[in-house]
């Protein structure tokens, strides 16, 4: 996490106890972006485990055409 942070986090106390975190915006961006990169890695492993299935993209259209 270290790697992430450029800046160092300012942390808010509420009644003694950590309630909230101030961060970069770059910062926080990066984060999220490495969030979303490591969820589409853990979908794409759990597509790999149950197989592929393919269907002709004429179905597909015919499932989701929104003039009916």
């Amino acid at each position: 996490m270290s790697k992430i942070l450029k800046t160092r986090p300012q942390v808010i106390m509420k009644n003694g106890r950590p309630n909230a975190v101030i961060i970069n915006i770059r910062d926080y961006k990066e984060m999220l972006e490495r969030l979303e990169d490591k969820e589409d890695l853990s979908d794409l492993q759990k597509m790999r485990k149950g197989g592929l299935h393919f269907r002709k993209f004429e179905d597909f259209l015919a499932e989701h055409d929104d003039t009916v």
